[in-house]
């Protein structure tokens, strides 16, 4: 029955999800309308009680795993365009680059230019599967008041997920609060403060009603408390985020000690327990407050983590990893004799391509003499691993009994900007290291849960509260309590946001989507016009957020919003004239905002869905509507 179930879950793209055929990225003929049930487990007889609502809950589960997962995964996307990370794969053509010519409403189907149309599609896919709960409910039996509001406050995370990352990465966006049934074309935008709102009351009552205690991979209480609290920050509740967040780190501490399978493995510490595949499955983990589930016979349609590809070097390019003397160093598989030893790069690193590759500000800037004891800084080589840590151990090499063989890297004098950019950064082995038991050679990351939030996030989120508040005392307090845990020496004295971002650049990299944080923080002080101290005590404001309001403009004055202030500050690469084969790394104001699909506002006939500022086609936006109380009695 539960297959049959997760059958017609599949399905309900067709009878559940016309939505799509103006959403969607790609275009769709009728018969994709028509329900076509795979058996008699139809809507009408599946969502009938909570065992028959949760499997709608399953594919919202199922959506949020694949954000994480496969090559190129879509957070990716949130680290290139960020601070900490860009794309680095210097041989692709029209990729996100160049965001002037290629983060275009047109382009956002083309998987080499980012992840951007994933996001919209796939949390409009999230927020179907959400709306199919909250909908459904009246025509389900309950065992009690409490079984309905749980199954309740299930739909609303799910939905209040999506809507979160959309409001902060497309702004004004269509607001979906039921249940489609039949094919519509005439969805409108709706105002992003609205939403929010309406987030708010969901949420408030998730927290209220979904259990402390639910299986691994679903959204428990405190989950439910994690994203309210980000909802209460964007909303500039910060007292209401502070009550919600101590109470999540009252239950959920910390790990502070060793624990799991590994605690007694050489060159390992604390932060390869907390990120290992055995310490994020082992019940002492009180930190783990929510994960995307990706275990062999676990998860359905499992998906390799591939963050050793995505996210380290293109080592074994023999082009541009050359010995000093000019021959081909590396190689994914070295001799046959010494497989699975010290250099076996592959085998006790991975295999990268550079998809992702981090600024000097994650690599460098963030890393101080007060972190030299830090657990998570590149100082610690347990934690980290450097290209000079790799060996040239090319078989080659070995045949013509060359004594670099089985030595460790050099930097090549002459390595090209390019190749420099993909083949030659460091990386946090700690976090990236996924093995992959279904593989003995090319290993690029096996499967594994993957944390969604974690109570040191929320330590970091009260810090950021206290921040807005003025509360230095209590801002440093909350920064120290994380700082601790790894070894790092406490912070003194007046702190701003930049502490608070660079901690979360430290603790949560390859977890937190960080232009959405970047986003709500701009968002933050465009709103509240708190002086940014970061740039000199520069204001913000709201009705300019995205800079002129002109279309090919591609405005790169700071001062507009603090999202391009800070990137284009702190990362390297964006308008500091990089230049590689493919195009330069550029990107302007408006970028603080992805552009709305092309398609999703074309094929939308009967409404209007608006375009961002910055991009073709704003002549034809009008005023954004407001939701009322949808609040389910």
């Amino acid at each position: 029955m539960k297959r049959a179930i997760q059958q017609h879950i599949m399905q309900l793209c067709t009878a559940a999800g016309a939505i799509l055929t103006s959403l969607a990225l790609a275009s769709c003929g009728d018969s994709w309308l028509e329900p076509k049930p795979l058996s008699f487990y139809t809507p009408e007889n599946t969502y009938v009680d909570a065992d028959g609502l949760y499997s709608a809950v399953t594919a919202c589960e199922r959506n949020m795993r694949h954000e994480f997962t496969g090559d190129g995964a879509p957070i990716l996307t949130e680290m290139d365009l960020s601070d900490i990370a860009i794309h680095g794969k210097t041989d692709e053509s029209a990729s996100i680059t160049d965001l002037d010519s290629y983060l275009l409403p047109t382009h956002l189907t083309d998987s080499h230019k980012g992840k951007c149309g994933w996001y919209w599609q796939e949390s409009y896919n999230g927020i179907k599967y959400a709306n199919i709960v909250i909908g459904r409910l009246d025509g389900a039996k309950f065992t009690d008041e409490a079984e309905r509001n749980a199954v309740l406050g299930q739909g609303y995370f799910h939905r209040a997920y999506r809507y979160f990352r959309l409001v902060h990465q497309f702004g004004d966006v269509p607001w979906i609060g039921e249940e489609i049934k039949e094919p519509k074309l005439d969805f409108y935008t709706y105002d992003r403060w609205s939403i929010l709102a309406q987030l708010q009351k969901d949420m408030e009552f998730a927290y209220q009603w979904i259990p402390v205690s639910e299986p691994r991979g679903r959204a428990n209480k405190y989950a439910a408390g994690v994203l309210l609290m980000k909802i209460y920050m964007a909303n500039c509740q910060f007292d209401k985020a502070i009550e919600v967040g101590k109470e999540i780190v009252a239950h959920c501490p910390l790990m502070t000690e060793r624990f799991g399978a590994n605690k007694n493995k050489a060159h390992t510490n604390l932060m390869f327990d907390l990120h290992s595949v055995e310490g994020k499955t082992d019940p002492t983990n009180t930190e783990g407050i929510m994960y995307v589930v990706n275990m062999p016979n676990i998860a359905q349609d499992q998906e390799r983590s591939y963050t050793m590809r995505n996210a380290l070097p293109y080592w074994a390019k023999g082009a541009a990893v050359k010995t000093p003397e000019g021959k081909n160093g590396t190689a994914i598989s070295c001799d046959n004799a010494d497989k699975g030893s010290a250099i076996d790069n592959d085998y006790n690193c991975g295999r990268g391509i550079g998809s992702m590759r981090p600024s000097n500000y994650y690599q460098y800037d963030i890393w101080t003499d007060a972190e030299k004891n830090d657990l998570r800084a590149p100082f610690n080589h347990d934690s980290w691993r450097h290209m000079e840590d790799l060996y040239y151990n090319n078989p080659s090499l070995k045949k013509k009994k060359d004594p670099r063989y089985g030595t460790h890297l050099v930097r090549p004098a002459n390595l090209s900007t390019a190749d420099s950019i993909r083949c030659w950064y460091s990386w946090p082995h700690y976090k990236i290291f996924v093995p992959d038991p279904t593989r003995t050679t090319d290993i690029q990351g096996g499967e594994t849960p993957w944390y969604v939030y974690r109570s040191a996030e929320v330590y970091l989120m009260l810090a950021e509260c206290y921040y807005w508040k003025g509360d230095n005392a209590n801002e440093l307090a909350m920064l120290n309590v994380v700082r601790k845990r790894a070894g790092a020496e406490p912070l003194t004295g007046q702190v701003g946001i930049a502490e608070v971002l660079a901690e979360r650049a430290r603790e949560l990299f390859y977890e937190e989507c960080r232009h959405v944080e970047l986003v709500r923080i701009a968002y933050t002080y465009a709103k509240t016009g708190k002086p940014c101290e970061a740039f000199d005590g520069r204001v913000y404001k709201l009705d300019n957020f995205s800079g002129p309001d002109k279309v090919g403009l591609n405005c790169k004055e700071t001062g507009y919003n603090f999202y391009f202030d800070w990137v284009t500050k702190h990362n390297n690469f964006y308008n500091h004239g990089v230049v590689i084969p493919n195009g330069e790394y550029k990107m302007s104001v408006h970028h603080v905002l992805w552009p709305i699909p092309e398609n999703a506002i074309k094929t939308n006939t009967g409404g209007t869905i608006n375009q961002n500022v910055g991009y073709p086609k704003i002549k034809d936006n009008i005023v954004p509507l407001k939701i009322e109380n949808t609040e389910k009695k």
